[in-house]
């Protein structure tokens, strides 16, 4: 629940903030006890990761005896549990990794997953989100057996690109390579307000303060890019999108304050009260897409 409801529930609620530091500290940490095992490492989020354990660096031909040592060295040095899903390919070892948590170890054989996928519920299928889910039980699918029985033709029709990866994953087959060098697509920065806002002054002070934020990743990253995306998540959950794009890039903070501040001008007055504001810039600069075209003031 959102951490106003919590508060009317709970008066006395104490709220712990967030250490992001020392997350991915620790999230660093244990990606060093994957690379023990694999160079092939690609990060899902802070604390997930799929590996590719195809040929280990060490003597252990056993993918299931790999998980259970990595989970091991997580306990011992960090004093963390960790679960692990292990599977043929990237969409069913994420699924079974969320099986037995918290430390929980599950193994999906190619001999039990055809069974295992038509008994699984949709709104489990990875890559199906919330609104997905809801669309497809609208149209009688609840499960996998139900989606198998949907034509590719059809998913396409009804979701665009993402049903031919819905008709390939209902029957097990997911050829995504692990990708451990995933190119930044975008940077981002978001903000939950402990109370809902909707005045336009009190959400142009939160923009400035995002805006620091972000452009401190930007400069991290060392991307540039020329998009702005807004984001704004009402109160009642409901949650639109505004974007700009430059002709040029942001090269400077100030004009991705001015773009923030004019996206959400264009929303005002707001119909409901805002939890939260996020910001993401994208549409990054490509090296060898041509020159860069830089303003120069003159006096």
């Amino acid at each position: 629940m959102s951490s106003k409801i919590a508060r009317q529930k709970c008066p006395d609620l104490i709220f712990c903030p967030p250490d992001f530091r020392k997350y991915k500290q620790v999230s660093s940490e244990i990606r060093e006890i994957f690379y023990q095992y694999t160079d092939l490492v690609e990060p899902l989020s802070l604390d997930e990761a799929f590996l590719d354990v195809t040929e280990s660096k060490v003597a252990i031909n056993s993918a299931t005896l790999i998980a259970r040592e990595i989970k091991q060295k997580i306990k011992e040095k960090l004093n963390l549990t960790a679960s692990a899903g292990v599977s043929y390919n990237k969409f069913l070892a994420k699924i079974a990794s969320d099986i037995n948590k918290p430390d929980g170890l599950f193994i999906l054989p190619p001999g039990k997953a055809e069974e295992f996928i038509d008994r699984l519920e949709i709104k489990k299928f990875f890559g199906v989100g919330k609104v997905t889910a809801k669309k497809m039980n609208d149209l009688g699918i609840y499960y996998g057996s139900d989606l198998k029985l949907v034509t590719k033709h059809e998913l396409i029709r009804l979701f665009g690109k993402a049903g031919s990866y819905y008709y390939d994953v209902a029957r097990g087959i997911d050829d995504r390579p692990v990708m451990p060098d995933r190119e930044r697509k975008s940077v981002g920065v978001e903000n939950t307000f402990a109370s809902d806002l909707q005045e336009e002054d009190e959400l142009s002070a939160e923009i400035e303060k995002l805006i620091n934020e972000l452009w401190r990743r930007v400069e991290r990253t060392g991307k540039i890019g020329k998009t702005l995306t807004l984001k704004i998540k009402f109160s009642d959950f409901e949650q639109i999108t505004r974007s700009s794009t430059k002709t040029n890039f942001f090269l400077e903070k100030e004009e991705v304050l001015t773009s923030a501040l004019h996206l959400l001008k264009l929303e005002y007055p707001f119909p409901k009260s805002i939890r939260l504001l996020g910001l993401t810039i994208s549409n990054f600069y490509v090296e060898n897409s041509g020159p860069v075209q830089l303003v120069l003031d003159f006096i």
